[in-house]
Order: C-alpha cells, then structure tokens, then sequence
C-alpha cells in the first residue's frame, strides 16, 4: 500500500484544494494516469499518479483543502490483501447543531469541510457555499509571484548578457518552409526560437538545471517552462516537457497544445513543477529587451524581445535586417559570464543556419 499525497506544486504552495476526482474506489490506475484536479493559486492543474494498482481508498471528499503532503487516497498494487473500507460517517464530526443545520439545507456533507481535528464551525460551512470570486484568485497568483519573485532576488546573484541577432535568414527561411504547407501544419517564430535554445542547451548544458544543497545540477533533460499570458490576468510557466527529444514540427505541435491548455486550465503537475529552464518572449508587445528573474531553483532564463528592422553592417556594407536581442538572466552561484555568452554564440549560429533546428 502507499499513499497519493498532495504534491507540492512550487516553493510558493502550502495548499490547495482537491476540486474533482476522476477515479472511484476499486479502479485500476497506471503510471502517468491524471486522477485528480486540484486548484492552487496557478489555477487548476491535474495531478498524475506515479505507480500502478488499485484505488485502495479515497481518503478526501472533492472541494477540500489540503496541505502539501497530505493523503489524498490510498493505492494497493496488485496481489496486495484489500483493506476493509469503513468511511467515517457525519455523525463523528465535531459540529454545532447549528452549524449541522446550515450544512443539511446547503447540502454539505461535514466530513468534506472537516479539519485535521475533525470539527467543522458554522463560519466555516457559510464559506465554503460561496464561489471565490476571479479578482481572489488573481490576487493569490500575484502574491505567489511576488514570494517567488522575493526569493529570487534576496538568493540569486544575477547575472545578465545581452546580444543582437540578425533573424533575417531565419525567417526568410521560415517563411520558404511555410510556403509548402497548409495553414494548420506551418511553423510560428515562436516554436523556432525555442527549438534553438533547445539545441543551444545541449551544448552549454550547465544552464539547464538548478541549484540546489550548495550545489548545482545539470538537468538530465530539457523542460523550458515557456512564459504564457493567461486570458485574463496573469502569467503561467508551463514546461514544454522532454523538448529535447522534439523536431521541429514537434514542437509547433507540442506548444500549440500547451498554450491551449494553459488558458483552459487543463496542466498536468509535471507541467507545473518540472522546468528546467524559463524562456519568456515579449517581442508581441513590442519589448525590445528582457531582462527576466530567475525561478529557483533554475539558474537561467531566457529573454526574447521584438524582432524589429534595424541596420546592420556587415563587412564594409549597410543595410537594413530584421533583428532581435536575446538576454540570458543567469545565477552566478553555478555560472559565469563565459558560460553564458556560449550559449548565446551557439544560439546566434543556430538562427544563421536554421535548417539545423528540423
């Protein structure tokens, strides 16, 4: 037996609240199975189970907060005896009968609402029949941005490179490939950009990782959490998971479905809690320059700007090429300065010659 517990979603999260089940009691489950959705301050996320068996027990109601780390459910593997199920019924919750007055004409069940001492207050039953409001929510998001944000500043001695490059042969190629394709099968700028800083990373790959204990760690794999305006208000971090292992075309198709998701409110806590690395692009709102904070613990970002007509010389000769400034933000605890402009010479080179990138 083991339990599902309530994953941590952040260094910023402390709770959240189980908001639906997609299992029931006895249901069969295999690793990578989303099983539940929870909400937290980035919105709701679906939760993954890491091993296969049988749901042995659900031990929380829907709409319930939970800390970090508390059992949700409890998962037998196969062959494993069944433990006999006896649900704790309303009557053992500590309640007032006013308090089980209001929640019989709500239709609330008491053991949903029931802390770590088993007692629900009538204040507490009163709240929990009102929706929270979107202006809440925003607010959250902001404040757990801000403690990120916070921590970041106060630990993170950063460091920050900025260079020009010139994007005309990239997107005069772009726009050759694009030519041959359907509407639905052409590639955006955006997916260029991240596939070579991709391809960037895994030849300077102590930038993709983290640090932590003192130490720093490379990162086995390449997730850039890729910045997305959420409809509304707010910003979401997603990881564009396993990018490494993507073409080109893969990871047009892999983006699309992210951003799609992300303004549903449809990821996955993989998604949530496994970047690597943060890449954030601004150059649709006409930034010129990015110059990002770090998430811990990653030890990077990447600031994309707007790509804009500018002169460039080249040799004795002046002209006009479309040009866009890259920064890489990066923590000096686990890099240096000439790390990161090779990087950022192995990401200009890439844009020079972006047929490498298929």
């Amino acid at each position: 037996m083991s339990s599902f517990v309530m994953p941590s979603l952040g260094a910023d999260m402390e709770s959240a609240v189980l908001m639906e089940w997609h299992v029931k009691e006895g249901d069969h489950v295999t690793k990578g199975q989303v099983i539940a959705e929870v909400e937290t301050n980035k919105g709701v996320i679906e939760i993954e189970v890491f091993e296969e068996g049988i749901v042995e027990k659900i031990l929380v109601n829907e709409e319930t907060e939970c800390t970090v780390g508390t059992p949700l459910a409890i998962i037998r593997t196969e062959g494993e005896t069944p433990v006999t199920k006896e649900a704790p019924p309303d009557q053992r919750i500590k309640a007032s009968p006013a308090a089980r007055k209001k929640a019989k004409e709500l239709g609330i069940e008491l053991a949903s609402l029931a802390s770590g001492t088993g007692a629900v207050g009538l204040a507490q039953i009163e709240s929990s029949s009102k929706p929270p409001s979107n202006s809440s929510h925003t607010s959250s998001m902001r404040q757990a941005i801000a403690r990120v944000m916070s921590r970041s500043n106060a630990e993170i001695p950063h460091y920050y490179l900025t260079t020009s490059i010139n994007m005309t042969p990239a997107l005069h190629w772009l726009e050759t490939l694009n030519s041959t394709r359907s509407i639905k099968e052409r590639i955006l700028p955006a997916a260029l950009l991240i596939r070579a800083v991709v391809l960037s990373l895994k030849t300077v790959p102590e930038l993709n990782g983290f640090w932590e204990n003192d130490t720093p760690r490379i990162s086995a794999e390449i997730n850039p959490g890729i910045a997305i305006a959420l409809r509304k208000e707010g910003l979401m971090t997603p990881a564009l998971l396993a990018a490494d292992s993507m073409g080109l075309d893969e990871t047009m198709h892999q983006l699309d479905d992210l951003i799609t998701r992300t303004r549903a409110g449809k990821l996955r806590n993989t998604e949530i809690t496994q970047q690597t690395i943060t890449i954030t692009n601004l150059g649709d709102l006409g930034v010129e320059s990015v110059y990002g904070v770090i998430y811990p613990p990653q030890v990077a970002l990447v600031g994309l700007g707007r790509i804009t007509d500018s002169p460039w010389a080249e040799g004795d000769a002046l002209s006009v090429r479309k040009v866009m400034r890259a920064t890489l933000a990066g923590d000096h605890r686990a890099t240096d300065g000439r790390t990161g402009a090779k990087f950022l010479e192995k990401l200009n080179d890439l844009l020079q010659h972006p047929q490498e990138l298929l």
